[in-house]
């Protein structure tokens, strides 16, 4: 093994050019140990409003990075990661960024049913009010479990798909209706529904199957798995509108540059405007597409549904209340009180 230095005493020009060389190597190889590669879980298809509010990120932090750091988007739970497992999942270090609905968050914290408390909220525009205030909450019980909040990712309305027309309680009697976390399963149990809840992935495979008739979700949703081959009517009944959070393993984070960190997050900021933009047209794009396959759509819904929805939404709220305690409480006061 050679050193420059020994090229100096035998022939100083070789050395020199050789030492200039190598600066130069190390150089580009600092700048090259710089760039990053991670991986990104979203369980939702590359068409969904969730998907394009990731690549709209990757894009935005490629550009701000110079693609010093690359981002795989894996869509439709390719990685085999669902909501579910995508807490502990980016926790530990397994995948580095994942797009997470909240609700499947709430055995971490309560906190996460939120967002899907029904009929808490009656536009957009209040589901964005409700998450400003809600966020530095929600950024505590990241940063305790090592991660660090990107951004939201909200859905449109949810409301109801079924194979028959829903119109009153009557019809929800018994109804095997699938739901998508806590608030759901306890909302519609009180109005008389038998709720069944289900990631997902296992939405379809059950329709197909009849191991549910209907399924509590956006016309979002319905539009991206097609589920007109299975569903023939769509009740908006503003329901609520839920958050999928995009959350990042605090130790990835970490590992950037400063500069890097800030890309991050000035690319996670103007996605977040990004995707609230997006929700809010997203609604009458879906309807279009229901009628183009025959969905029958009732939006408005006859109060003879609306109201036992409601009422029976109220002990969801106050359960939600009473697990959360100050921070619920101080929440929800601070959002009727902007109303």
């Amino acid at each position: 093994m050679f050193h420059p230095a020994d090229l100096n005493n035998k022939f100083p020009h070789v050395g020199k050019q050789l030492s200039i060389a190598l600066g130069a190597l190390l150089v580009s190889g600092y700048a090259h140990s710089q760039s990053v590669s991670m991986d990104f879980s979203n369980e939702y298809n590359a068409s969904s409003i969730h998907a394009q509010g990731d690549a709209y990120f990757i894009d935005k932090l490629a550009e701000l990075t110079d693609g010093d750091i690359d981002i795989t988007l894996h869509t439709g739970g390719s990685l085999g990661f669902n909501s579910g497992d995508h807490f502990y999942g980016v926790a530990d270090g397994a995948v580095e960024i994942a797009d997470t609905l909240s609700g499947t968050m709430s055995g971490i914290d309560s906190l996460f049913l939120l967002s899907s408390l029904p009929f808490i909220v009656d536009d957009v525009a209040d589901a964005r009010r409700l998450y400003d205030i809600a966020k530095p909450y929600y950024e505590e019980v990241f940063a305790d479990n090592n991660q660090v909040l990107l951004y939201a990712s909200p859905w449109p309305p949810s409301g109801i798909w079924s194979e028959d027309e829903i119109a009153s309680q009557d019809d929800l009697e018994n109804l095997k209706i699938r739901t998508f976390d806590r608030n759901g399963t306890e909302t519609f149990r009180n109005v008389g529904a038998s709720p069944v809840s289900l990631s997902w992935a296992d939405v379809v495979p059950q329709l197909a199957t009849g191991g549910i008739e209907a399924v509590l979700t956006s016309a979002e949703a319905g539009a991206n798995a097609s589920f007109w081959e299975h569903q023939n009517y769509f009740a908006g009944v503003q329901y609520a509108i839920p958050l999928n959070m995009v959350h990042m393993n605090r130790d990835a984070f970490e590992s950037l540059t400063d500069a890097q960190q800030q890309a991050v997050m000035d690319a996670a900021s103007q996605t977040d405007q990004h995707n609230w933009a997006a929700v809010e047209t997203r609604t009458e794009e879906n309807y279009q597409t229901l009628g183009e396959h025959d969905v029958t759509i009732s939006d408005p819904v006859p109060d003879e549904l609306l109201t036992p929805l409601k009422d029976a939404a109220n002990g969801v709220v106050e359960n939600w209340l009473a697990k959360t305690g100050d921070a619920g409480e101080s929440i929800l006061s601070e959002f009727r009180g902007t109303e």
